[in-house]
């Protein structure tokens, strides 16, 4: 069976998922940060399903891969920022634990795909 769109990638869907959970995560957060660490969190998680879908439509291999290395390195970032919304004590270690979790999951089928892909690019 041939996958026709990215809604049927797991990894698209449990990124979806992961960024309702952010978007419910920051809303409590302060005020002041709505313009700075909220913002900047959101746009990392949304970047996430968005390049694994805007890859997955490129129809190219080289292409597909470049919009997951994307994915991956907004992964990256999100972590970042979510150790730091912990550490000023904007998020609940419990809630901290539940995304990251997630993420962690997310980032390894993001991995494996870019190293599937990855074999015979030079």
């Amino acid at each position: 069976m041939t996958i026709q769109s990215y809604k049927e990638l797991i990894v698209w869907q449990k990124s979806i998922v992961l960024t309702k959970m952010i978007y419910h995560a920051t809303e409590i957060f302060p005020k002041a940060e709505m313009f700075g660490l909220t913002s900047q969190i959101r746009r990392a998680t949304v970047a996430i399903p968005s390049n694994i879908a805007e890859g997955f439509s490129r129809k190219h291999r080289r292409e597909y891969r470049q919009f997951l290395l994307i994915a991956f390195s907004s992964a990256a970032e999100l972590e970042t920022q979510l150790i730091i919304s912990r550490d000023l004590d904007f998020m609940k270690d419990d809630e901290f634990s539940k995304v990251g979790a997630l993420l962690e999951e997310i980032r390894k089928m993001l991995h494996k795909m870019i190293s599937t892909l990855s074999q015979g690019i030079s």
